[in-house]
Order: structure tokens, then C-alpha cells, then sequence
């Protein structure tokens, strides 16, 4: 494997690990502003234990992955 392609999955797993490990409400108003921005009106997310999700849509993972952000529109 050369140093250039070792580096770039460095990096990008690097990324992924950092982007986990974000705090639960700082991801979660993140994801709220891009709904709104798409014009999404009557909906919630919460976060909720990776155990407790069941069958909402899970549109994040935050906490170094023990939670989960879970979306259902109304």
C-alpha cells in the first residue's frame, strides 16, 4: 500500500470517528436546521438509546456512537 492511500484512509477514517463522537444536542440542532431548511414542518427527533431505537428511522449516531438520533414526521 503506498503512503498517499495509507494517509487517505487515515483521514477519512479519522473523520467518521470524529463526526460520532459529537455531542447528542449539537448533532441533533444540526439535523433540526437542515429539516427546516428543507422545509420539513411537523416533526421530532429525539435521542434515544442505541437499544431503545426499535423501529424509527435513525438519521444520526452521536456520543461516540452510544446514542442514536431517531426522526418521525407527524
Amino acid at each position: 500500500m503506498n503512503k498517499s492511500y495509507a494517509l487517505a484512509l487515515t483521514l477519512l477514517f479519522g473523520i467518521g470517528a470524529a463526526q460520532a463522537a459529537k455531542p447528542c444536542e449539537e448533532l441533533k440542532s444540526e439535523i433540526a436546521a437542515k429539516l427546516d431548511a428543507k422545509g420539513v414542518k411537523v416533526y421530532t427527533l429525539e435521542i434515544v438509546a442505541n437499544d431503545k431505537v426499535g423501529e424509527a428511522k435513525v438519521v444520526g449516531s452521536c456520543d461516540g456512537g452510544s446514542n442514536k438520533i431517531t426522526y418521525e414526521r407527524k
